[in-house]
């Protein structure tokens, strides 16, 4: 006959009193690896049993988190139950400072009229996305990029990502000296039915407005027709971390240098344009061309240093958007991948 064992009253009320008591944050919910043994990019965070709720143990790990970030640059949290775009933009408002993610995004589409997360780039899927850290062609940028897959492609579509304090100190120093001595200068033609239009990009029809913006940020502006719009932003291409002081490959080179395009879309694209009116291009600070042997170089380098991954549904990567630069790889079936911006961050030089 099975035993049953008896308790009193008062032990009874004692063990409910124990088990009131246990409080999931401070148990050992979750564990860390790495995607490669010898490198620590990206940190991986994944629970250790099944029903870990991402959301209440980040808002519990704030500090935890933000350390590990500053460290590793990048964190891909796996294996967790963020299974819908709410609650992904819940766990990004957790891990960002400020608890409010950015919503002025005028380069990607929102996922609905009401969210502050973005679907990712709108480009051909058999095409990459070139190495890039988000809006550093621009005045301001996040501190914080992140990315959620809904859905896995049929086939590829890994993203590449790039620690840029590697690629700092990878690079020659003379190539450093000299980004630094001449920073970027991004320029940008808004040309009606090719790439983002300047309503949506500035989030306005008024040209007056958009004229103030640019005043006010330091970015050169100049209308070439009724809807014909070009800017030009000087911008840095190595900076310091304001938190970590580590000296960053930080930009936008792959994006914009027209040496970057496929050989047949630029060739089409410079006879229907000249250089200076390209939708995009990148010079040096003085408006000097850029070598497409650097850029070519430098392209080596990116490559020779790339971390891929693939993605599962429900993954979360975290970036620091400074440390850390990211990509696309080609992919076929259908795909989609959410985004999310937090702790905005100006230049020094348009600071007020």
């Amino acid at each position: 006959m099975e035993k049953r064992l008896k308790t009193t009253p008062g032990i009874r009320s004692n063990l409910q009193k124990r088990r009131a008591e246990v409080n999931l944050s401070n148990l050992q919910l979750t564990q860390t690896s790495y995607l490669q043994p010898d490198r620590p990019f990206p940190l991986i965070i994944q629970p250790v049993m099944s029903g870990v709720n991402l959301i209440s143990w980040a808002e519990n790990n704030k500090t935890y988190i933000q350390q590990e970030l500053a460290k590793h640059g990048a964190i891909l949290f796996t294996g967790f139950n963020i299974d819908t775009p709410a609650k992904f933009e819940e766990f990004a408002r957790q891990v960002s400072q400020s608890g409010e993610l950015f919503d002025e995004y005028g380069d990607l589409p929102r996922d609905n009229p009401g969210a502050k997360v973005y679907h990712s780039t709108p480009y051909p899927q058999d095409k990459s996305i070139l190495f890039h850290n988000e809006s550093s062609h621009m005045y301001r940028w996040p501190m914080k990029i992140l990315f959620y897959c809904v859905k896995v492609a049929e086939e590829d579509g890994a993203t590449p990502i790039l620690d840029c304090r590697e690629t700092y100190k990878a690079l020659d120093p003379a190539i450093i000296a000299r980004f630094q001595e001449k920073k970027l200068m991004y320029v940008r033609n808004f040309i009606e039915g090719l790439d983002v239009s300047w309503q949506s990009f500035f989030q306005t029809s008024n040209k007056d407005r958009v004229e103030e913006y640019c005043r006010r940020n330091n970015i050169i502006s100049e209308w070439k027709g009724k809807n014909h719009l070009t800017t030009r932003q000087i911008c840095p291409a190595i900076v310091k971390h304001p938190v970590t002081n580590d000296m960053l490959f930080f930009n936008q080179l792959q994006l914009h240098h027209v040496s970057c395009l496929e050989p047949e879309i630029r060739a089409s694209m410079l006879e229907m344009f000249s250089e200076n009116d390209l939708p995009r291009n990148v010079y040096y600070g003085d408006g000097s061309p850029i070598e497409d042997s650097l850029i070519q170089e430098i392209s080596a380098l990116y490559e020779r240093l790339a971390v891929r991954f693939q993605w599962h549904a429900g993954d979360v990567v975290m970036l620091d958007n400074m440390m850390a630069a990211h990509a696309r790889d080609p992919f076929k079936g259908t795909r989609k991948i959410l985004v999310a911006m937090a702790d905005m961050i100006t230049q020094p030089e348009v600071q007020s």
